[in-house]
């Protein structure tokens, strides 16, 4: 008997099974955050947007230390003895993150203050320590102090009856030393206080008495020069501000509960206060304080990061917004628009004509809103089924269902509750959905569904007729102006009745049906990815041209990676343009020489996911909603769909992914040992991402250029 799918995937793997073959996950993200803070670091780079992308290295760290070092804790607790594919254990993995984070975190801290706030000060745009206030700027700083802050601060003093407060994930708060007693003649040498989320943490300065164009002073600076208001007749030894980072893992015993959307709201208010991971201090906190917040959160000195400057930089992230500085920020561009779009209002009559590509945020989003919005308008249009994972708290395109369902239009929405950091949004959403009559699923218990598509069904003359749009990327009007994504209009009738059988799968109850086109996640789409890597290894293996070129997120599924290296062993060239976390090793000899592994980090988050096959010359081209990692194979719903049209197959290929190998700027390669390496540029050679703005969007010319 021939062997199967499964059986050859396994014997693949075992062959490749040397944890010396395979990168380490949590080590490949902190690279990541290495490339990302380069930006920051990078002079051609306008100022401000250097400074955001600072802010968000401190961001991504959140969620590493929330998710990822949480759970390697937690395995340490559990006691499992599991290791990552690379060979390590939980143990070594979180001695090795605790180097390089902080080895990370000096490195960031060192540009802020000896780069980024010197080069804002000459542009006129300051931050002022307390010591450095005038006159003037004492007076109102004080000021703001008795009159916004006082009213609503709690001083917490440390003794029997009040003990240790629960402190929220995150939240910024000072420790505080002191001597002497109070009026009820306590002394216990120490206080704490919590800076309430109402406050601003980053407050502008009267224009009068801001001595520069712009002049900022922290919150905390605002509490350090008046702390001592807050504990009259005693003396302030010391004051320190301090950051508690938590597990922010949600736990829902989804195979328990009986209604998911109440035991996910019971449940997301305990994530401000999970297990402590991470503790923040400033550098100049005294070592017994440093000790003794170790000690109330349950953390080793190996957790503790003491950082000169704000404990947390995200907040600065609004600060290029505040600042009218376009020469100091990228050029604003108009994104283009299809040719079929330009003159042709009505898209239901374009996509009759052909399918339609659209290229984010190269080319506008708005389309796909219009596609929503021209369906719940139709009289013809009967019914708009959509998934939404990630929309936003204030989201078009979720009003536009809600006034469908209100017309009275047959509307299915399948809302994912577990897209994390958004499970609130999502459950609000659903309830107004609920409220005016849409028929609201949660897709299927133990799998996230992250599929993106939209399906329309409407009356036309000779019967009814399905249009869809199917994504890379969410249904969500601001991270579609950054971040890259494809996405597809057709109303090809096998596609759509695929797309038709996976809503049914979603909604209903009953086996999975037979689907022509799309590869559906948790069933085929793996196995389909073998099959297609397994298919040029043949090729090669028969003396034909064999390419693959795939663009993703994060490449860490040790089966795909096995059989990578079994095709580039049979001479398949491999190109992989992998923006995060790629557990694959290139360039080893014997094993990967063939295959190539390219991160670009730019201007716009990359996420398009576009996955390209030579076989035999058919060119086989799909988009999809899934990276090759085993959550995405194995515990969501995913679609990965093929593009059809042969123009837009070359479009993709000359767009979605050859600009990434060909043009150097932004882009960076990895080493066989795991670090990369900044590609090389020839001349005046732009990034890709600089490249698609001049081919697809339009340059906003009444902005002056960014120096």
């Amino acid at each position: 008997m021939p062997a199967t799918q499964t059986e050859k995937g396994a014997s693949v793997l075992a062959q490749y099974r040397s944890p010396d073959l395979y990168l380490n996950r949590e080590l490949q993200q902190l690279e990541f955050n290495r490339r990302v803070l380069a930006l920051a670091e990078n002079v051609e780079v306008p100022l401000l947007e250097r400074l955001k992308y600072l802010c968000i290295v401190s961001s991504n760290l959140d969620e590493f230390f929330e998710i990822r070092v949480a759970g390697l804790k937690e395995q340490l607790d559990l006691k499992a003895r599991v290791n990552s594919p690379d060979g390590l254990s939980a143990a070594q993995i979180l001695s090795l993150v605790a180097t390089q984070s902080h080895e990370l975190v000096a490195r960031q801290y060192k540009l802020f203050n000896g780069n980024i706030l010197p080069q804002l000060a000459e542009h006129s745009i300051r931050f002022l320590r307390r010591d450095e206030l005038d006159a003037g700027q004492r007076e109102w700083v004080k000021s703001y102090f008795l009159r916004e802050m006082i009213p609503v601060l709690t001083p917490i003093g440390l003794d029997p009856v009040h003990p240790f407060p629960r402190v929220l994930n995150k939240s910024l708060n000072f420790a505080v030393e002191l001597d002497g007693r109070d009026a009820f003649g306590r002394n216990s040498g120490a206080a704490i206080v919590q800076a309430p989320r109402v406050l601003p943490r980053v407050i502008s300065l009267p224009a009068e008495l801001a001595g520069a164009d712009y002049s900022f002073i922290f919150l905390s600076s605002i509490l350090h020069a008046h702390i001592g208001d807050l504990f009259s007749g005693m003396d302030v030894l010391g004051c320190y501000q301090f950051r508690v980072t938590r597990n922010s893992d949600l736990f829902v015993d989804e195979e328990e509960v009986k209604n998911l959307r109440t035991a996910l709201q019971g449940e997301l208010p305990q994530r401000h206060f999970g297990n402590a991971v991470r503790l923040e201090v400033a550098d100049n906190c005294s070592q017994i304080m440093a000790d003794f917040l170790l000690q109330q959160f349950g953390l080793a000195s190996a957790d503790l990061y003491r950082v000169n400057g704000p404990v947390n930089l995200v907040r600065l992230m609004n600060v290029p917004d505040r600042v009218a500085r376009p020469d100091l920020k990228f050029v604003p561009f108009v994104p283009g628009v299809p040719a079929a779009l330009v003159k042709q209002r009505d898209l239901f009559r374009a996509i009759r004509k052909g399918d339609i590509l659209l290229h984010h945020p190269f080319q506008s989003f708005k389309p796909v809103i219009d596609f929503i919005k021209q369906a719940a308008s139709d009289p013809q249009v009967v019914a708009i089924k959509q998934t939404v994972y990630r929309t936003g708290t204030d989201s078009e395109l979720m009003e536009t269902l809600i006034a469908a369902a209100q017309s009275g239009k047959e509307v299915t929405v399948v809302v994912e509750l577990l897209a994390r950091f958004d499970e609130e949004a999502n459950i609000n959403w659903a309830s107004r959905l609920e409220h005016v009559g849409a028929h609201v699923v949660y897709g299927v218990v133990g799998h996230k569904t992250h599929a993106k598509m939209a399906l329309i069904v409407r009356r036309e003359q000779d019967g009814l007729r399905r249009y869809a749009h199917l994504g890379t990327g969410n249904y969500h009007s601001r991270t579609a102006t950054l971040y890259t994504d494809c996405g597809l209009f057709t109303c090809h009738e096998a596609l759509c009745a695929d797309m038709h059988e996976v809503f049914a799968q979603l909604t209903g109850l009953g086996r999975a049906g037979k689907l022509k086109h799309l590869w559906l996640a948790p069933f085929r789409l793996h196995g389909e990815i073998l099959r297609a890597i397994q298919t040029e290894t043949r090729h090669a293996q028969a003396g034909r041209k064999a390419a693959i070129i795939a663009k993703m997120n994060a490449l860490l599924e040790p089966k795909i990676i096995a059989a990578l290296y079994e095709a580039s062993q049979a001479g398949v060239s491999i190109d992989l343009i992998v923006r995060g976390v790629c557990a694959l090793r290139p360039g080893l000899a014997g094993v990967s020489e063939n295959i190539r592994v390219r991160s670009v980090v730019g201007r716009f988050l990359e996420h398009t996911r576009i996955f390209y096959f030579t076989n035999d010359g058919a060119h086989d081209t799909y988009l999809s909603s899934a990276d090759w990692m085993e959550r995405n194979f194995f515990r969501r719903i995913e679609i990965c769909f093929p593009i059809l049209d042969s123009k837009l197959k070359r479009r993709l290929l000359r767009e979605g992914l050859k600009p990434y190998l060909t043009n150097n700027g932004g882009a960076w390669d990895l080493q066989s040992n795991g670090t990369y390496k900044k590609a090389s540029r020839r001349g005046k050679t732009p990034s890709a991402q600089s490249k698609l703005l001049a081919d697809l969007g339009t340059p906003d010319e009444d902005v002056a250029p960014a120096s």
